[in-house]
């Protein structure tokens, strides 16, 4: 990781992955993102990662169809918030 990088840069830039690599963020969004990558090797390497699992994923399942009532439950899964307190 460069100096004028710090841990705040890469958890934005590995939480916001896919929505880069889906194309799904505004261009300003989009080219922060990537500017992020080519100076960051460790998120690179995880960005790297997470296109071929998506890749793997897309060539393993494309001949597949999937439930029509799964997209709702993953949508409510995805978007539902949980909370864990431990003692």
């Amino acid at each position: 990781m460069s100096p004028e990088l710090n841990e705040a840069d890469c958890s934005e830039a590995l939480h916001r992955v896919f929505e880069y690599l889906d194309g799904e963020l505004e261009p300003s969004e989009h080219a922060q993102i990537a500017a992020h990558l080519a100076h960051c090797a460790a998120c690179l390497q995880q960005y790297d990662l997470d296109t071929m699992v998506k890749g793997l994923v897309k060539r393993s399942c494309e001949h597949e169809r999937a439930p029509v009532h799964l997209r709702g439950l993953v949508i409510q899964r995805i978007t539902a918030v949980e909370i864990r307190y431990l003692d």
